[in-house]
């Protein structure tokens, strides 16, 4: 049977060019370390969930395969050492380092994937085997907060189907099964500062992609995290559970677009046009830790590709518009990570410097661009909301404007005016102070209210029936709508 243990995901990098603006440049490693002997490219640097080490795999020479490099992030200076084992390694081996240095590889051999430990030994690298586990193809996500533990996602053979939720590294006694999870996961972002529940994007049968949730204490049937629309993809791409902030791209507003939500938040996900340039693909890959209640000031760092650049921006959900940042000589595409001070570290690799880490810090807005104007307010009563409301109100300006006629306007295209979702269930008590409240992106109007709200919520295992009794210690599901207006100290 596939999936049977056995004891014992980044964007490649390639030559980049000027962008279209002149403050963000991009160059990048050359194309020989990029590639490698064999033509493939492996990830570019995996970060340990403390940022205090990295990984990667380095070419050996010309014909000499691969070799993990262990950067030491922590300390003055960065630094690397090679980890060198009895043979070169794949450039598909997955690396992840943990927070005690150590870091562990993945070697397919056989249809098996062979898991061990890699740690310097004085001249040599000592290893420890930690098991297998039968499967064609793995990948292995990010480390739990805790920075020892490490999942792995297997698709399963076979009829049924489904993929493999593995603990990989972190357990009593080798590879342990968490759960099967029907259909196609890929993915992988935690919720909670604890490392108990997972978010995966999982596709099913019909070829719907929904972000859901799992408990890898527990196991059991994954819960719902997004339901944007009812025929929309919502997959979640990054992450934050100091402050809770999601970022997300669906389909829901019309075509694929990067948005934004609060976990366990009244509001709708946000479309924010600043996310939206056509011609411009954008992918997040840090948002900076340590904010907590506070989502609307956690920067989230994205690269930009065109067909002619790579650079860097920084975006933040109280802002309208970007801020563009000139990329290190030879960054690491698509990595990197923010300071708890809200300056971002950039790995790099060029010649002068094998190891190195640029600390760009992050300016309030674009430099040289005048602070956005406050819009004009048309005149309307004003909902009854408590003190803490605005906690995750989204700057003015800061939502998404697609154009809609009032008549027959999908959910996702409000008119200029939008009023609030009715709650999925017409008999539950609306929260105080939520009445005629509105999203950043006016989902909803009144002609739409038979269409249930969008709502973003964290659970461990299926939630027992209401009048059950209380869970243990497990949040229950709570559309958007329905939540509480702000999350206690």
């Amino acid at each position: 049977m596939k999936g049977e243990a056995h004891q014992a995901a980044p964007l490649a990098n390639g030559p980049q060019t000027n962008g279209p603006h002149s403050n963000a440049p991009q160059t990048n490693a050359s194309s020989a370390e990029a590639t490698g002997p064999s033509g493939a490219a492996p990830a570019p640097l995996s970060i340990a969930a403390d940022g205090s080490y990295a990984a990667r795999l380095v070419a050996r020479g010309r014909g000499g395969g691969w070799c993990p490099e262990r950067w030491t992030l922590e300390g003055p200076e960065p630094y690397a050492v090679l980890l060198p084992g009895d043979q070169p390694e794949e450039p598909d081996s997955p690396l992840v380092p943990l927070a005690d240095g150590r870091v562990l590889i993945g070697r397919r051999t056989d249809g098996r994937y062979h898991f061990s430990l890699l740690y310097p030994s004085g001249p040599d690298t000592g290893e420890l085997a930690l098991g297998a586990v039968e499967c064609e193809r793995l990948t292995l996500l990010p480390p739990a907060p805790d920075g020892a533990r490490v999942y792995a996602l297997a698709p399963q053979a076979g009829e049924g189907g489904g993929t493999a939720l593995w603990l990989v590294c972190g357990g009593a006694f080798g590879p342990e099964l968490v759960t099967v999870v029907a259909g196609t996961c890929s993915g992988g972002a935690w919720l909670d500062g604890t490392g108990r529940l997972l978010a995966l994007n999982r596709t099913d049968a019909s070829g719907r992609t929904r972000a859901v949730t799992v408990d890898v204490e527990h196991g059991g049937e994954p819960t719902e995290l997004l339901r944007i629309a009812e025929d929309s993809d919502d997959r979640l791409l990054l992450a934050d559970y100091d402050s809770g902030l999601l970022v997300v791209r669906s389909d829901a507003p019309g075509s694929e677009r990067i948005g934004w939500g609060v976990l366990g938040s009244h509001r709708p996900v946000r479309f924010p046009e600043s996310l939206h340039q056509p011609g411009v693909r954008m992918a997040p890959f840090a948002v900076r830790p340590g904010q907590v209640l506070m989502p609307e000031h956690c920067g989230v760092a994205l690269r930009l590709t065109t067909v002619e650049a790579d650079w860097v921006a920084v975006w933040r959900p109280q802002q309208r518009e970007l801020v563009h940042l000139p990329a290190p000589a030879g960054w690491l595409a698509g990595t990197g990570r923010f300071t708890v001070d809200g300056d971002l570290l950039l790995p790099c690799v060029t010649p002068q410097a094998p190891c190195g880490v640029a600390r760009v810090p992050v300016p309030d807005r674009q430099p040289g661009a005048a602070a956005p104007a406050a819009p004009r307010e048309e005149p309307r009563e004003a909902p009854a909301e408590s003190e803490a409301d605005p906690l995750h109100e989204p700057a003015r300006g800061n939502e998404s404007h697609a154009p809609a006629t009032p008549t027959d306007a999908p959910p996702w295209a409000p008119a200029h005016e939008p009023a609030a979702h009715e709650p999925a269930d017409a008999t539950a008590e609306a929260p105080p102070g939520d009445a005629g409240n509105t999203g950043g992106n006016g989902y909803g109007n009144e002609a739409d209210a038979e269409l249930p709200p969008p709502r973003i919520e964290a659970t461990g295992p299926a939630a027992p029936p209401r009048d059950a009794a209380e869970p243990t210690g497990v949040t229950r599901p709570v559309p958007l709508q329905q939540a509480p207006l702000a999350r206690t100290r």
